[in-house]
């Protein structure tokens, strides 16, 4: 039965995906349905195998031995600060992604994460059957960040049409930074984790080949990197105030958005009695059912996965912590899975003014085409959690 279910989910998705296409006659099946069944092998392969077991538990390690050694760091600066026995957030959660932010500044300045993004871009090229930057875009998201990522191809932002455009910005949205992915494993299980930013960057090119279907002329097919001259000690200094800046504004968004939620709860059970995260789960809950949750969870599952998308996943993640009690192993797992993306209302103004600050004209042409962004983001993380039905 349960099959049944995902196959039926996985078929709405990519209709509702076919409903919002630019041209329903330039859609080409065939990498699409390589991209899924690429995808349920690799789910299996990470959830359900020994070696799948092996890699994630290697993984997860080397994300704790990194958290352990920012410890240090947090422990030199504001040790004291907190009571004894006692894990702030933002000390334990948010403060180890300047660390990380080190890291991947220190293995992009010695041209490692580069070689790594254009090598797997490459190959993504060839299976997805669109162009190289599109393809290196995907996977340097995932390495430096939704809004880093524009930098290193600013040269060629100016002169891209919207539909490829589209396409950078979608697989941005779909896609976590690294710096952060730390942050995630403090929350939910490292192994849904690690499968989602795998299947997802297939994912996010399944959705946009739907929605934005489109063919890149071999002379179009460019790709320039842009890489900035500077010294190690000026990269150091500079991805460490990056990675405060990122652990600030997450801390500052979880304030405002935590306050917020828990006013407009408190004001429509004053007023309806009943929370506004319980009528955004009724909303949210058919989607929930068709991503494989069983119909007594999907409410819950639905709050949960409308927080996500209306606040953003940190929100989400922290709710779920408190409730995965009334949960099965098996929801559990296909709700973290689509919690792990950047798809929500702040990444629209996060993407287009990171776009704007390199290019006015293409910044304008993103917030047009926000709303169908996180439209195609979204149906990138049903269809992830979707994915993770097949195999759990």
């Amino acid at each position: 039965m349960k099959y049944i279910i995902s196959i039926i989910g996985l078929l709405v998705v990519l209709g509702l995906a076919l409903i919002a296409s630019n041209n329903r006659k330039k859609v080409h099946y065939k990498p699409i349905i390589l991209m899924i069944v690429i995808q349920i092998a690799l789910a299996a392969l990470l959830l359900n195998t020994k070696f799948g077991l092996i890699l994630i538990k290697a993984i997860a390690e080397i994300f704790t031995k990194l958290l352990e050694y920012a410890g240090e760091g947090i422990s030199f600066v504001f040790g004291g600060l907190a009571n004894k026995g006692e894990a702030p957030f933002f000390l334990t959660v948010l403060l180890p992604i300047v660390f990380i932010s080190v890291l991947i500044g220190i293995f992009q300045y010695l041209k490692i994460l580069p070689l790594i993004m254009k090598g797997i871009g490459l190959l993504l090229s060839k299976i997805n059957g669109m162009g190289k930057l599109e393809s290196y875009n995907a996977v340097a998201s995932a390495m430096v960040g939704q809004s880093e990522v524009f930098i290193t191809v600013k040269k060629q932002l100016d002169h891209l049409p919207a539909h490829r455009l589209y396409t950078l910005c979608a697989s941005a949205m779909s896609t976590v930074s690294m710096s952060i992915v730390g942050a995630y494993m403090t929350m939910i299980e490292p192994k849904y984790v690690v499968t989602a930013l795998v299947i997802n960057l297939f994912g996010g090119f399944i959705i946009a080949s739907i929605i934005n279907p489109y063919k890149v002329e071999d002379k179009e097919d460019i790709l320039e990197i842009q890489e900035e001259k500077q010294s190690f000690f000026e990269m150091l200094g500079e991805y460490i105030l990056d990675g405060f800046k990122v652990a600030i504004i997450v801390g500052a968004m979880l304030i405002g958005f935590v306050a917020l939620m828990a006013a407009i709860n408190s004001v429509f059970d004053l007023i309806f009695g009943i929370s506004f995260q319980d009528i955004l789960g009724y909303i949210f809950s058919p989607v929930a059912f068709i991503m494989g949750i069983p119909w007594s969870e999907a409410i819950k599952a639905g709050g949960i996965m409308a927080t996500k998308l209306v606040t953003n996943e940190f929100v989400a993640m922290i709710d779920l912590t408190k409730i995965q009690s009334s949960f099965s192993p098996r929801s559990i797992g296909i709700i973290s899975v689509f919690l792990v993306s950047f798809a929500n209302f702040s990444s629209i103004g996060i993407i287009a003014g990171a776009v704007k600050g390199l290019s006015e004209k293409q910044g304008n042409t993103v917030a047009r085409f926000g709303l169908k962004l996180l439209y195609g983001a979204t149906l990138v993380s049903i269809l992830s959690a979707i994915i993770v039905s097949f195999v759990l």
